[in-house]
């Protein structure tokens, strides 16, 4: 059964919260997805300088929603919320709360599918797990640990060929409030915790009768920062009932180290996790962070009285460049946005540097638990922008993907680079996703390495796949691909030890 500890969310326009047991349904509405929705920042919110330009108003069509619910687990789960989508080269992948009774310890598991990529105005996704059956738990609570009983709200990210699960973690029911963990895959299946304890705790800055600690993490990675945005009802700078959303940025995945906490005045150093959320981004529970590369800008989407709202930031953090959009329709609990591994938004096939596509799941209705459930989809897209006019957001927009060279070869767009590859079949299987014409956007920028037929391929005990370019570096390749690329572009693999391996210069990590 539903487990009795304390979950957040928003009701309609005015956020409340509410015990597992007394969620109430708001009023649900189908109609196009519009400009509009609350007003971002609650207590503590940033506030704009006086001489930055007007938010620009942003055109919304292709609405879409399924049909009916995407993705469920098996029999003796009860419900199903707060869910984490990733594209993932031709899959989509999801993972999400429940609560399996087989499982052990009985407690909240996070659950594991995927689907078909999801492309343009797809809107028949449905989710299974890897085996085309029931989706199974694949993260469970410890015993003993912060995280004992409860594990829920998953934020997933793909970076350098890790996968990163950041979630909220809980010993038991109305224990002494929640906190964030860290656990690492290689698969985004079979994971290992980070740590025995937690990477962030709540900071404790005021007593409110709302307890529920700091959760509902996510997170962006964007020029070597980790970006975590989070829910702590203990901050200073919540609304009174606890919401907000407060974030830190660190090159390091776990935060231990160069940790910055968002201010007043912008990012600060601080000492640790724990310090005071002195600003919110945005009066809500449960939200989803996005990097949008076409506008430069942090999309933060959030759930108000008609469905889904999304509230852009600059990279500083110190305007809105963009009115708000909101995606409409019913909801109970959400929503998490379809994303890239990296936390960015995803490419449209349909006009790569001209629209945007904004998918998101999220709970639709109560359960027999009185807990939200039925994950359900919905979308919609941005269109009419310019997201490639500046070379160097063309690559950001463009990244991961694969393009006919002006050579009769294919050119690789990869974290700002463009890797001349010289056969096809090796550049598919590196690429996310490869066009079947080549975009004026990167016409004439540099290439920075080729990847010729027989270029060294190096393994080492511990790092894997390494393919030597004519830059001289040593480019590591992950995922699939580390076993396909040798064979199909001839490369000789040599075992070196990893004295060797370090004494090239690092290229970036290739495979989608």
């Amino acid at each position: 059964m539903r487990s009795a500890r304390r979950r957040i969310r928003p009701a309609a326009a005015v956020l409340v919260v509410l015990t597992a047991g007394a969620l109430t349904a708001c009023s649900p509405s189908d109609a196009q997805p519009r400009a509009g929705g609350v007003e971002p920042g609650g207590a503590g919110g940033l506030e704009a300088p006086a001489d930055v330009p007007e938010p620009r108003s942003l055109a919304v069509d292709s609405a879409r929603k399924s049909p009916g619910t995407v993705a469920a687990g098996g029999a003796d789960a009860v419900y199903n919320y707060g869910p984490t989508v990733m594209v993932d080269g031709d899959r989509t992948r999801m993972w999400w709360c429940s609560q399996y009774g087989s499982a052990k310890p009985a407690g909240d598991d996070i659950l594991y599918a995927e689907a078909p990529a999801a492309q343009g105005a797809q809107e028949d996704l449905t989710f299974t797990g890897p085996d085309g059956g029931k989706a199974p738990a694949v993260f469970s609570g410890r015993p003993g640990g912060f995280d004992g009983v409860h594990t829920c709200d998953p934020s997933v990210l793909r970076v350098g060929g890790t996968y990163y699960l950041y979630y909220t973690g809980s010993a038991g029911d109305r224990a002494h409030g929640n906190s964030i963990g860290l656990a690492t895959s290689k698969d985004g299946r079979n994971w290992t915790r980070a740590g025995p304890g937690p990477i962030l705790t709540p900071a404790h800055d005021v007593t409110r009768d709302n307890d529920y600690g700091a959760g509902q993490p996510a997170v962006v990675h964007l020029d070597g920062w980790f970006y975590l945005m989070f829910t702590d009802t203990s901050g200073a700078a919540a609304g009174w009932n606890g919401a907000g959303q407060f974030l830190l940025r660190s090159p390091d995945p776990a935060f231990a180290a160069r940790v910055e906490a968002l201010g007043p005045d912008g990012f600060e150093p601080v000492a640790d996790t724990s310090s005071a959320r002195r600003t919110s981004l945005v009066d809500a529970f449960s939200a989803d962070l996005m990097f949008v590369d076409a506008l430069d800008a942090f999309a933060i989407a959030h759930e108000t009285e008609q469905g889904t709202t999304l509230t852009f930031w600059n990279r500083e953090f110190t305007a809105h460049p963009y009115t708000q959009v909101l995606i409409n329709g019913p909801w109970q609990e959400g929503p998490g946005l379809f994303r890239r591994p990296d936390g960015h938004a995803p490419l449209s096939l349909r006009e790569p540097c001209g629209r945007v596509p904004l998918d998101v799941v999220r709970a639709t209705v109560i359960g027999e638990a009185k807990a939200p459930t039925d994950l359900r989809h919905f979308g919609a897209d941005l269109h009419g922008l310019d997201g490639c006019a500046d070379p160097a957001r063309a690559l950001g927009v463009l990244d991961g993907v694969a393009m006919p060279s002006p050579v009769r070869t294919m050119d690789l767009i990869v974290d700002g680079r463009i890797v001349r590859v010289d056969r096809r079949s090796v550049a598919v299987e590196l690429a996310g996703t490869v066009l079947d014409r080549r975009l004026a956007a990167i016409g004439g920028l540099p290439v920075a390495a080729r990847l010729a037929p027989g270029a060294p391929a190096l393994r080492v005990e511990g790092a894997g796949l390494g393919l030597l370019l004519d830059d001289g570096a040593l480019w590591p390749v992950t995922g699939s691909a580390a076993g396909r690329v040798p064979e199909a572009n001839d490369s000789t693999v040599e075992q070196v030890g990893e004295r060797e391996w370090k004494s090239y210069p690092a290229g970036v990590v290739l495979g989608s």
